[in-house]
């Protein structure tokens, strides 16, 4: 990573941010809801996410999927590679897609057809982060933490070549 990243976003506001989003799920889910996380990256807003709502008074089931797009590149390759699938059935269950930040939009594509295709009742898709895109995307997340620039993004689960993701802030680069 460069000597002299950008920092765009602290710690602090990262967890106000996670509780507000919180707070605005928390009404439409319920205790059979499943919370997938979408790996790698999804794994700290996924975390801070199911505390919070349990901190709410809600304790959804968790599970993960696996999805690859990017590997150690800046951009994506343009499709999705699963490399591990649902453990838990979702079958007439809410489900809800977490991930960390929202660019292209193809992984919440391809998990929202998975996770429709196991069964569940209804999808519902939270991003830490949405970046702008050039052009409509094939779907919208539901829940948005923050607005991010159109900047390559580290930290609180984004990496660049699989560094940074510890960052508990988020930088550009």
């Amino acid at each position: 990573m460069p000597a002299d990243p950008r920092a765009l976003i602290g710690e602090g506001e990262i967890a106000a941010r996670v509780d507000a989003i919180a707070r605005r799920i928390a009404p439409v889910i319920d205790d059979e809801t499943v919370c997938i996380c979408l790996l790698t990256g999804g794994i700290w807003f996924a975390a801070d996410l199911t505390r919070a709502l349990h901190r709410l008074g809600r304790d959804p089931l968790f599970d993960a999927m696996w999805l690859a797009s990017y590997g150690d590149a800046r951009e994506s390759a343009g499709r999705i590679e699963l490399r591990a699938g649902l453990q838990r059935a979702v079958a007439g269950r809410t489900v809800l897609l977490i991930d960390d930040v929202f660019e292209s939009g193809l992984s919440l594509v391809e998990a929202s057809r998975l996770s429709r295709e196991a069964g569940a009742s209804r999808v519902l898709t939270a991003v830490f982060a949405r970046k702008p895109w050039p052009s409509q995307r094939a779907i919208t997340p539901d829940f948005v933490a923050w607005e991010a620039p159109d900047e390559f993004l580290v930290g609180y689960g984004m990496d660049d070549a699989g560094r940074g993701r510890g960052d508990p802030s988020i930088e550009s680069v």
